[in-house]
């Protein structure tokens, strides 16, 4: 991530929640899965930090929305604007930060396509990207968008 200040800001439309996010973050990652593209209407792009380097700047959990998307996710958004905000797998130590909400510049470079086998038809994937058929490097091999 070339450029990455140590510390970003962001937040929903309408304000009500408002957010600090501290490095390091997660390079941004483009989902293009089925729950994604109903969640947000395309892809999501998001880039991540553990628990403890996110802090609300106004509101707070009660502002937010969260809805069990699976029985190993929740996806966050705000319950007056409903902005895509969050998305975290339970019992985990890190949080997904929709970096579409992140206040400009942010630094953060795009670092791969996921789930590409799920993608609309109405797109291409033109980047050069990493791209996987489904999950991360960690469990998919690499796939040709």
């Amino acid at each position: 991530m070339t450029g990455a200040p140590e510390k970003l800001e962001g937040g929903c439309l309408c304000g009500a929640v408002r957010y600090r996010i501290t490095a390091p973050f997660r390079p941004v990652i483009a989902c293009h899965c089925r729950q994604c593209a109903r969640w947000s209407g395309h892809v999501v792009a998001a880039t991540a930090v553990a628990l403890t380097r996110f802090a609300y700047l106004s509101g707070d959990d009660d502002d937010v929305t969260w809805y069990a998307a699976s029985p190993h996710a929740e996806r966050g958004f705000c319950g007056r604007c409903g902005s895509n905000l969050f998305w975290r797998e339970t019992a985990a130590d890190h949080l997904s930060i929709m970096a579409g909400t992140l206040d400009q510049p942010t630094g953060l470079m795009l670092g791969a396509n996921i789930y590409v086998a799920d993608k609309s038809d109405y797109y291409q994937i033109n980047d050069d990207l990493p791209a996987f058929e489904a999950g991360s490097a960690g469990d998919q091999g690499l796939v040709k968008p």
